[in-house]
C-alpha cells in the first residue's frame, strides 16, 4: 500500500474528501517526524510508538576492499508496534 492507497482507504472509512484525508495524513507524518527528530517519543495507544534511539559506534568492514572501518555513533528512528497491532498481525 502506498500513500495514495492509504488516502483512499481513509476516505472510505471516514467519509472525508480525498484532499482533506491527504492533508490530515501529511500533517500526521510531519508532526511525528518533527517530534521524534526533536527528541520526543510519540505514542499512539494500540498502534505503537515512534522514538529516536542512539546507536553506538561500531566496527565495520568495507565489502569491496575488506578494509576495517569504524561506523560512527548516530541516532536512528525506531517504531515499536503496540499490543493491538501485534495481535492483529499475528492472527
Amino acid at each position: 500500500m502506498n500513500k495514495a492507497d492509504l488516502v483512499d482507504s481513509i476516505v472510505e472509512k471516514s467519509g472525508t474528501t480525498k484532499k482533506q484525508a491527504d492533508t490530515i495524513l501529511s500533517a500526521l507524518t510531519e508532526t511525528i517526524i518533527d517530534s521524534v527528530s526533536s527528541g520526543e517519543k510519540v505514542t499512539l495507544v494500540g498502534f505503537g510508538s515512534f522514538e529516536a534511539r542512539d546507536r553506538k559506534a561500531r566496527n565495520g568492514r568495507n565489502p569491496q576492499t575488506g578494509k576495517q572501518l569504524i561506523i560512527p555513533a548516530t541516532k536512528a528512528p525506531v517504531f515499536s508496534a503496540g499490543k493491538d497491532f501485534k495481535e492483529k498481525v499475528k492472527d
